[in-house]
C-alpha cells in the first residue's frame, strides 16, 4: 500500500465513522418527524431526546475531519467536488446548520406554535440533510465529476442512481437510529418504547435492502464499471453486508442483544464496498488515488497531525459516550424518562 492509499484509508475510516454515528443522529430526526402530534409523540420524542442531547453535534467531528483530509491530501479532488458538486454541498451545509438551530431553541423557545415549528425544522432538516450528501456519494461514484471540476451542476447529482442513494442512505439513518434506540429503550427499561422502535427498524430495515437492490439494478444500467466491481472485487462485502442486515433483522425479531453491532457492521461493509470497488480511484474515471495526492511531505504531516487527532479526540469522544450510556449528562436520573415523556 502506498502512502496515498494509506491515507485515503484513513480517509475511509473517518466517511465510516461519519456514516454510522453520524446517520444514526439524523435517523433519530427522521423518527423525530414521524413521531405524531405532541401527544402521541411526547413519549417517542423524551427519548430522543435523552439520547441525542449530550451527543448530537459531536460525530460532526468526522465530517470536518473528512473535509479536511481531502482538502489537505487530494486538493484536485476536493476542488473537483466542490466546484461540480455545490448545490447539493451547499444545502446539506445548510440542512446541517437549520438542523442544529431548530434541536437547541426548541428546547428553550417558549409558546407550542414556536417549538413545533423548530421541531419541525430540526426533524426536516434530518431527512433533507442525509439526502443531498447521498446524492453527492452517487454523483462521485458514478463518474459524473471530472478532474477540472467542470461537470453538470444539475444533472451530476440529479439523476437516478444518484436520487436512489440518497433515499437509500435516508433510509440506512432511520434503519441504524431505530436500532440504537432500541438499546437505548431496552437500558432504561422502557418497554413500550423498545417495542416501539422495534417495529421501524424491522421497517427501516426491509426498506434499506429493497433500496440497496434497487441501487444496484441502477448501477447496472448507468454506471456499468462500478457495478462490475461491487459483484467482483467488492462481493464478500456485500454478501457481509447482506448477511449483517439479515441478522440485524433476526436479532431485533428475538429481542437479541446483537442487533446493535450488526447493523453498524451493516453499514461499514457498504462504506467499504464502495471504496474498494472504486480503487483505484479517488474520482472514477477522472482521478485516481495516486494521481490526485499532495505532495509526500504533505502526506507525512497529515500522519503525524492525524496521530495527535486520535490520541485528543478518540479518548475525549469515547468517554462522551461512556458518560451518555450511563446517564451521567442528563439533569435528572435516567429512570425519570417514563415519567416525564407522559407528564
Amino acid at each position: 500500500m502506498s502512502e496515498a492509499e494509506a491515507v485515503a484509508a484513513l480517509l475511509w475510516v473517518a466517511v465510516t465513522l461519519y456514516a454510522v454515528l453520524g446517520g444514526a443522529d439524523f435517523g433519530a430526526g427522521f423518527w423525530d418527524l414521524l413521531a405524531g402530534g405532541p401527544e402521541r409523540g411526547a413519549h417517542p420524542r423524551a427519548l430522543i431526546d435523552r439520547v441525542l442531547t449530550p451527543v448530537w453535534e459531536a460525530n460532526h467531528v468526522w465530517l470536518i475531519f473528512m473535509l479536511v483530509v481531502t482538502w489537505t491530501a487530494f486538493p484536485e479532488a476536493f476542488g473537483a467536488i466542490m466546484t461540480t458538486l455545490f448545490v447539493p454541498l451547499f444545502l446539506a451545509a445548510f440542512g446541517i446548520v437549520l438542523r442544529g438551530a431548530g434541536f437547541a431553541f426548541r428546547h428553550i423557545v417558549h409558546g407550542v406554535s414556536g417549538q413545533r415549528a423548530l421541531g419541525a425544522t430540526f426533524a426536516l432538516s434530518s431527512v433533507i440533510t442525509p439526502f443531498f450528501m447521498g446524492t453527492v456519494v452517487g454523483a462521485i461514484a458514478t463518474g459524473r465529476v471530472p478532474a477540472d471540476g467542470d461537470g453538470d451542476r444539475l444533472t451530476s447529482w440529479l439523476n437516478l442512481p444518484s436520487v436512489v442513494i440518497g433515499v437509500l442512505m435516508v433510509a440506512n439513518c432511520a434503519y441504524l437510529a431505530a436500532v440504537f434506540l432500541v438499546s437505548e429503550a431496552r437500558a432504561v427499561h422502557d418497554s413500550e418504547m423498545e417495542r416501539y422502535f422495534r417495529a421501524r427498524a424491522l421497517g427501516a430495515g426491509l426498506a434499506a435492502g429493497a433500496l440497496a437492490a434497487l441501487g444496484l439494478v441502477a448501477l447496472h444500467s448507468d454506471a456499468r464499471s462500478l457495478f462490475d466491481d461491487l459483484v467482483s472485487d467488492a462481493l464478500p462485502l456485500v454478501i457481509l453486508s447482506a448477511v449483517c442486515g439479515l441478522g440485524t433483522l433476526v436479532q431485533l425479531f428475538r429481542g437479541g442483544p446483537g442487533a446493535r453491532p450488526l447493523a453498524v457492521l451493516a453499514v461499514a461493509t457498504v462504506v467499504w464496498g464502495w471504496g474498494l470497488a472504486q480503487r483505484p480511484d479517488i474520482l472514477p474515471g477522472a482521478l485516481t488515488i495516486e494521481e490526485a495526492a499532495a505532495p509526500s511531505t504533505t502526506l507525512t504531516w497529515l500522519f503525524g497531525i492525524f496521530g495527535v487527532a486520535v490520541l485528543v479526540v478518540v479518548p475525549s469522544l469515547v468517554l462522551l459516550f461512556r458518560l451518555q450510556q450511563r446517564g451521567a449528562l442528563e439533569e435528572g436520573d435516567a429512570s425519570t424518562v417514563n415519567k416525564e415523556s407522559h407528564a
